[in-house]
């Protein structure tokens, strides 16, 4: 149609979201009620383009921003368009998501890679996008000290950004040594391990602020969604501070927002991302942050089970399947795909191919 792209797609990555939509049925508010299909971190190469598309063409490669407003609202035009509540957005219910072979997208939410951006990185352009919002939201400045509790995907892309806006010191905790030892290998000055049970929510602030060596972080990045880490993040946090709430946890938490209050901690919630896709590209393009070493794992398309099988075991980074030319691979490995074309058009409300 007209305004849109054709995408034959190349890498997807495996986000949490996708692990609570398979495992639980729903995250949040949004629960799955139909058969969906998963993936909102993805790149493909350009193989048509429709009428008044202009700054893309067949043969480029792209990553693709999943949030496409379905309406100019009072949000999209103040420029917050991820808060618009009718926004289409992938593998989020209802609407299906990236991991098929072929992919039709809004062309304004599809950008050209970098020539030296690969198409694994930009499938990560999506999480870095979660950490640019992240940190613009906490007001990272020049010399700031930043906390950061969870060493996830986006623990870690919240840590690049945050360098990369210049903080002076990082601190990271996280519950796993090998998680911790990638953030150390990825710029954090320093490290704290959680140890279960779990220990008193404000004794362990005062380690936190130790290693700060300060009253506490200028801004405090939450990614893990768990009870205790909120309440860490608002006891590390010096006066007059910023806690951003990122992770995505039980509905209802039990906060120490009196102590918070009193001290003028700005509390800031977070929900996806808006107007950072060019910015991400340009820090990849620029080798400004480096997301390469947060990709622990690679599968075939083929082997999706297995993919999401490791993601849900919690030992990997980021886990990204990945779509091969099968003339690449061998005859006997062609031979043995069961995928097989057919002559009617997918029936996805918003998928305008052929083949699926």
């Amino acid at each position: 149609n007209p305004g849109e792209v054709l995408i034959k797609m190349n890498s997807v990555g495996i986000c949490g979201s996708d692990i609570h939509y398979w495992q639980h049925g729903k995250l949040g508010d949004f629960v799955v009620k139909k058969p969906m299909v998963l993936g909102h971190e993805g790149s493909g190469t350009v193989t048509k383009v429709g009428c008044g598309v202009t700054h893309v063409k067949q043969g480029d490669k792209v990553a693709i921003e999943p949030g496409v407003p379905r309406e100019t609202d009072d949000f999209v035009k103040s420029g917050r368009y991820n808060l618009s509540p009718t926004i289409f957005f992938c593998a989020t219910p209802p609407d299906d998501g990236l991991m098929c072979r072929f992919y039709v997208h809004k062309a304004k939410y599809v950008y050209k890679l970098p020539d030296c951006v690969s198409f694994e990185e930009g499938a990560m352009a999506e999480p870095l996008s979660v950490g640019i919002h992240a940190c613009r939201r906490g007001r990272v400045k020049l010399g700031c000290k930043v906390l950061i509790l969870g060493a996830g995907p986006i623990g870690l892309c919240c840590l690049l950004i945050a360098k990369a806006m210049g903080a002076a010191q990082i601190v990271v905790c996280d519950l796993s040594c090998e998680r911790l030892e990638k953030a150390k290998q990825m710029g954090a000055n320093a490290t704290l391990k959680v140890e279960k049970p779990f220990p008193c929510p404000l004794e362990f602030a005062q380690k936190l602020k130790g290693l700060l060596g300060c009253e506490g972080a200028e801004v405090t990045i939450e990614c893990s969604g768990a009870e205790f880490c909120m309440q860490i993040g608002i006891y590390a946090t010096r006066s007059g501070g910023t806690l951003v709430l990122v992770g995505v946890g039980a509905a209802t938490a039990n906060l120490p927002m009196l102590n918070g209050s009193l001290r003028e901690v700005d509390v800031r919630g977070l929900f996806r991302y808006t107007n950072t896709w060019p910015v991400a590209l340009a820090l990849m393009g620029t080798k400004k942050v480096d997301v390469k070493p947060m990709i622990t794992n690679r599968f075939p398309i083929e082997q999706a089970a297995e993919a999401f099988e490791t993601a849900r075991k919690g030992t990997a980074i980021k886990v990204i399947p990945l779509w091969k030319e099968p003339q690449t691979l061998g005859i006997k490995w062609f031979s043995q795909l069961s995928v097989q074309p057919c002559n009617k058009r997918c029936e996805l409300p918003h998928c305008k191919t052929f083949v699926c």
